[in-house]
């Protein structure tokens, strides 16, 4: 999964879930231009805070190692 991968599947949930990016922001306790550049695909973002606004959406992430299957 990429970035922009990422940055959809966010923007897809918080819209399903009726959140306006600023609302996401406080629950996920990030600032708002963080939410504006995940759901952008920025590929500089932090993945702590990837991590806080995939939990705020009840988002879960698996890795998988292609090599191990």
């Amino acid at each position: 999964m990429t970035i922009e991968e990422i940055g959809v599947k966010v923007r897809e949930s918080r819209k399903r879930q009726g959140l306006m990016q600023p609302a996401l922001a406080l629950v996920a306790g990030t600032g708002l231009r963080f939410i504006v550049d995940l759901e952008a695909g920025k590929p500089t973002c932090q993945i702590g805070k990837v991590f806080q606004v995939l939990t705020a959406l009840g988002i879960r992430l698996s890795v998988v190692d292609s090599a191990a299957v």
